[in-house]
Parts: C-alpha cells; structure tokens; sequence
C-alpha cells in the first residue's frame, strides 16, 4: 500500500479546471494558431471540430473511466483492469511519454517566460529583427538552462503541495487569469483596423483548399490537444470518486480547450492581417512574427507582456499534469512519499532536458536522424509514442477491457447525459484507424522531409 491515503478532487470544478489545464497549453496558444496558419483557416477548424468530437470525446471518456474505476496511475490502472497480461506496459508508455514530453515542453516555456521580461524592454520592430532575438536566446547557455530550472521547481513545487492543496488550488487560481488575459488580447486585435480579414480567414471556410494533410493534421491536433494517449487524463481521473460525472465533465473539459484554441486564433490573425503579417509562419509565428507584431501594435509593449505571461500560465497548467502521471507513477507503485517523488522525478527531468535546452548552442552539430536534440525529443514523443499510446488504449478499452465496462463505469454517478453502444465502432475501429494513419504518415513526411 502507499505511504500516504490516495487523494481525490475536493469538487467536481476542480477535476474539470485541473483536466481542462492538463489540455490547455503550448498545443492551444502556441500550436494550434500557427497550424490553423499553414493550412488555410477555417476549413481547417472545421475539421478540426468534427474530430474532437470523433476522437477527443470517446477517447478523453474512456481515460477518465479508466483511472476513476481502479484509483490508479496508468501502470496500475491497466495491471488492474488486465492482471498477469502485458498489457501494464502501455500504461508504462504513457508515463515514459509523460517524462520526455515535459523534458523539452519545460524549455519552451522557458522561452515563454523569458519573453515576459522581453515583452517589457520592448520587442524591435520587423520580422528578420525578431527572428535574430530568438536566435540569440535559444544558441545561448546560460539563459535557456535558467529559465528552464525556474520553470522546473514551480512545477515540482506545485506536484510536491498534493493533488487539492497543489494542483487544484493552482488551476482554481491560473486558469480563469489565463482566460481573462487572453480575452484582453482577443479585444486588443479584433479592435485594429483591418482586423476583419482576419476574422474572416477564421471563420469563413473555403473547402477547395481542403487537402489530404489538412484532415490528417486536423485529427493530429485534436488528438495531441487534450492530452490523450499518456496517462494524464488517466492518471487525474483516478483522483474521481464514483458520484462524479463522466460525460459531463468531459463534455466541458474539451469545451474549454476548443474554447482557448480559438481565443487564440482570434489573440492571433486579426492582428497578424490588420498589421500585413503572413499566416504561414509556421513553429516560429509566436516567438518570432508576434513580437514583430506588438512592436507595431499601439501598446504593444503592454500587450505582448499579456500575451506571453498567459502563455507561460498555460505552459504551467499542463507541465503539472505531466509530472503528476510520472509522480502518480511512483508514489503508487514504488511506495514514495509524495514531495520525494516529485523532487526527485522533477530533478532528473531537468537533467534530461538540458540537451534540447541546449540544442541550438554547444550541442547545434549534434543530431539524431537529421534532426537537432529538439526535433528528436519533439518526433519520438508527439510522432510515435503519444499516438501509439493512444491507439493501444482504445484497443485495450474496446477489445479487452469491453465497451459494457467503459459504460457502465462512465454512466456511474450520471445524473444527465449517459453513453451508449454508440461508442462501440469508434472505440473498436475508426479512431485506432484514424489514429495510425496519422502516425504513419506523421513519421513518413518526418523522416522523408
């Protein structure tokens, strides 16, 4: 047994506001605007919409129901549910994605806090300008290391308070900022003159554009978006006791992410077409063209100080929820208090981190199948692990585990909606289709690119 009783959320706001967290981060407010970019607006989103409710909602249920029935992390939530098969092993490939994903997602956000301060000094003006700036910071030492420890002891700090104390009294505070701050940006862009193109590239899709690597991409981003396929969601249903709703919850978690994602596409493009900017940017749109972007915005110094302060918010609500499947990990099967875990399992994750951290400096001439530390860490975890831990589990949930336990366990405590068989064909066949040739494709361009 664990040293210490197994907590659970002091309210059903605070599992909805924890997960929503866990799902709302670098992937909505970094991510998700420079991908809508590349692949042509609306038509995108609306594609992105269907696939959320495909995917997202039978998925995102099933992991809840999953940690909520055996009070576990993902490795003893599937030994549970399948004693003496091998089957605990994708419940270990959640918690191994969990740990290399926030090795490199804790030096972005490092990046995202230092921009706070950058923000302030005031951003120079032009694209070419801004991309030498972020250039300079990522090929350093000293500053990326720093703001990637910083951001490290926050969240183990967070993890080491516990899951009502820490966790939940966290989001309870960051996540109706990170709302507030980025409707404030939202009014800031959305008021420039001009902004209506933006606007319109948004919402008014135009599905000639639509082609084979726009539906993948979608179902990619709605997958990868809500933190499906690494145990969080799992390992945060676990804290659920069994009066708590399923459905429900799950309807408002994702609610929530979509929400913020589109916030920030409405933060990011009237702005981007009110100032002459192109969409296309790719991975350096936030750090490179939206810095360009507030130097010519009337109080841009201001603005870009929001913007990046709700980014860094956002990073933090999700980075605790990757350390918590790890901590969760150990606090349950190795019988660990929970402060040693999350100091310990936090100080190794820092010390794998640093080659990304360090990837565009004294390690540039270093790679890895053609790829810089960063991209690897990025191409293992997001391309292969994350996409086959979540076609594992709806395999395990809609073959072994049966689709009458993932109802019944569901529906328990469901005062309102309820599932039904309609799950069935989603969970046995289309997502792990739809799931693999997204993988499959993903890894092909990667490795042929």
């Amino acid at each position: 047994m664990p040293n210490e009783p197994r907590e659970q959320w002091a309210s059903r706001l605070g599992f909805v506001l924890a997960a929503a967290g866990s799902a709302v981060g670098l992937g909505n407010i970094w991510r998700f605007p420079y991908v809508v970019g590349e692949h042509g607006g609306a038509a995108f989103l609306f594609l992105y919409l269907i696939a959320i409710v495909l995917i997202g909602y039978p998925v995102m249920i099933t992991e809840i129901s999953m940690g909520r029935s055996t009070q576990k992390n993902p490795v003893g939530a599937f030994k549970a549910l399948a004693p003496n098969t091998p089957w605990w092993l994708v419940g270990g490939l959640g918690v191994l994605t969990g740990f290399v994903i926030l090795s490199f997602y804790s030096v972005i956000a490092g990046w995202s806090m230092s921009y706070i301060f950058k923000a302030i000094a005031g951003f120079p003006e032009g694209a070419g300008a801004n991309e030498q700036l972020f250039g300079q910071h990522i090929a350093g030492v000293a500053e990326p290391l720093i703001y990637h420890f910083i951001f490290m002891v926050i969240t183990v700090g967070v993890i080491a308070a516990g899951v009502v104390k820490g966790i939940q009294r966290i989001v309870e505070l960051l996540m109706p900022i990170l709302v507030v701050l980025l409707l404030i940006v939202v009014f800031r862009g959305v008021t420039l003159e001009g902004a209506g193109e933006g606007l319109a590239f948004l919402f008014s899709p135009d599905f000639s554009a639509v082609q084979p690597e726009t539906i993948l991409s979608a179902i990619g981003q709605s997958f990868f978006t809500l933190s499906l396929g690494m145990g969080a969601i799992i390992t945060y249903g676990s804290y659920l006791s069994s009066k708590d709703e399923v459905p429900n919850s799950a309807i408002q978690i994702i609610g929530a992410d979509t929400g913020i994602a589109i916030l920030a596409g409405l933060a990011i493009f009237p702005a981007m077409f009110a100032l002459g900017f192109e969409t296309t940017q790719g991975p350096g749109l936030v750090f490179i063209t939206l810095p360009a972007v507030f130097a010519e915005m009337p109080m841009g110094e201001l603005f870009g100080f929001l913007f990046f302060l709700l980014l860094s918010i956002a990073a933090l609500t999700s980075a605790i929820s990757l350390l918590e499947v790890v901590a969760a990990y150990v606090i349950d099967e190795k019988n660990w208090p929970r402060k040693k875990a999350a100091a310990v399992v936090g100080a190794i994750i820092f010390v794998v981190g640093i080659p990304p951290a360090l990837h565009a400096g004294v390690l540039s001439d270093v790679t890895i199948i053609g790829m810089d530390m960063l991209d690897f860490y990025d191409f293992i975890s997001d391309s292969i692990m994350l996409p086959l831990g979540g076609v594992l589990t709806v395999i395990f949930a809609g073959h072994v585990w049966g689709m009458k336990n993932v109802a019944d366990e569901a529906n328990k405590g469901s005062r309102g909606l309820k599932i039904g068989h309609w799950m069935e064909p989603l969970l046995k066949y289309v997502i792990p289709l739809g799931v693999l040739i997204v993988m499959i494709v993903g890894i092909i361009d990667t490795l042929g690119g």
